[in-house]
């Protein structure tokens, strides 16, 4: 059985990072803990802490998928990134149950996280991220 420990963070897509912290540090005093460009996932990213969890800002630095999702949608929720135990258990409990998977096996993510996706067709719309710290 798969257990989720929480939500480690929820995935904001944005053109511009650097404007969407200005934003953010105004509107409600966040400042981010943490920034990165993502090799695995040509995507640039800043984490602000949000209490037990985070807001990830995510903006496309040669991933052409984001790109066109905000060229689609706009600056807006990407994914939800939930934390498990044992990343290849989890994927493997979901690929037995025949859930639809974006990644079949671990990759690294941001902070050197091993990450892992959902099909947004598996949970009714919503790209789920699995993330093992």
């Amino acid at each position: 059985m798969l257990k989720v420990r929480g939500i480690e963070h929820v995935a904001w897509a944005v053109h511009d990072i650097d404007a969407a912290l200005v934003k953010l540090r105004d509107l409600f005093g966040m400042e981010p803990t943490h920034r990165e460009y993502v090799e695995s996932q040509k995507t640039e990213a800043a984490l602000l802490p949000a209490g037990e969890s985070n807001l990830e800002l995510i903006a496309p630095r040669g991933n052409e998928s984001l790109a066109r999702f905000l060229d689609k949608r706009g600056s807006s929720l990407h994914h939800v990134a939930l934390e498990v135990d044992d990343l290849a258990a989890a994927l493997e409990v979901l690929r037995r149950a025949g859930v639809r998977l974006v990644d079949e096996a671990p990759r690294i993510g941001s902070r050197g996280h091993k990450v892992a996706f959902v099909h947004p067709a598996a949970t009714g719309g919503l790209l789920v991220e699995l993330v093992e710290k």
